[in-house]
């Protein structure tokens, strides 16, 4: 009778592929946790009339040339809170391109602040410099809070731009009135969105909805909160900005 201890074992060719697959796993999760988080966008820099230097952050649409839209941020925060909305834009096949307000603060000088919508013309002017990979007919803007009244300013003398959607705009922002220069905007449409439970940003969509130059649509939301943290919270209003997008931008 044979010892079963004495016995040569045999090779574990399960392990062998179960440890070599964990191997590979872990190798591959280490490669993509490697990767940036902006790695779905690139940087890239312009300048505006002036010269001043402008930070951007890209992501390009799979099929180009593509519609594109620029996304303006809230006062204090990054272009990068955009991220979420440019990656949905992409995958409707629009190109996005989120920039930083020039400071975090707002400036001592109340006409400064009046110049700060010039960063998105320069974007825009940067987009439809490359046909290649953008339809120059077929730019908007979207902006948030402050930014959503630069971007009033921005397209009201700004042809290029063929769509806007305002998120929290406000009637007057530390000077930045938009009332005027919505009128100016003329045709083109506007969407605006809002928390119901942000009160002044309620009174200035609806008084903005009643501008009868062009296409006005509102958005209202439940969710307690502001220009883009209002996006993170209710999910539901991304969808339907990029859904405003694809439909006054015309995209295939």
């Amino acid at each position: 009778m044979s010892n079963p201890t004495s016995q040569t074992p045999r090779p574990n060719v399960c392990g062998h592929v179960l440890g070599f697959g964990i191997w590979v796993l872990g190798f591959v999760t280490a490669i993509v946790a490697a990767v940036p988080l902006e790695a779905a966008g690139r940087a890239v820099g312009f300048r505006t009339a002036d010269g001043r230097a402008v930070a951007g952050l890209l992501f390009d649409a799979p099929t180009r040339p593509a519609p594109a839209v620029v996304l303006v941020p809230m006062l204090g925060r990054p272009k990068d809170d955009w991220e979420p909305v440019a990656e949905r834009l992409v995958e409707a096949n629009i190109s996005a391109l989120a920039i930083d307000l020039p400071a975090t603060t707002l400036p001592p000088d109340a006409g400064e602040l009046q110049r700060w919508h010039e960063p998105i013309g320069a974007a825009v002017a940067y987009l439809a410099g490359r046909p290649a990979d953008v339809r120059t007919m077929a730019i908007g803007v979207a902006g948030a809070s402050l930014g959503a009244n630069l971007a009033v300013l921005a397209a009201a003398s700004d042809p290029a731009i063929r769509s806007i959607a305002l998120v929290s705009p406000s009637l007057e922002y530390r000077g930045v009135r938009i009332e005027l220069p919505l009128a100016q905007y003329g045709a083109r449409p506007a969407l605006l969105i809002a928390s119901v439970h942000d009160p002044y940003t309620v009174r200035s969509v609806r008084i903005l909805a009643q501008d009868t130059s062009g296409t006005r649509e509102v958005r209202w939301s439940s969710a307690p909160a502001h220009g883009t943290i209002l996006l993170t919270r209710d999910g539901d209003l991304v969808r339907q900005l990029v859904e405003w997008f694809q439909r006054t931008l015309a995209v295939n």
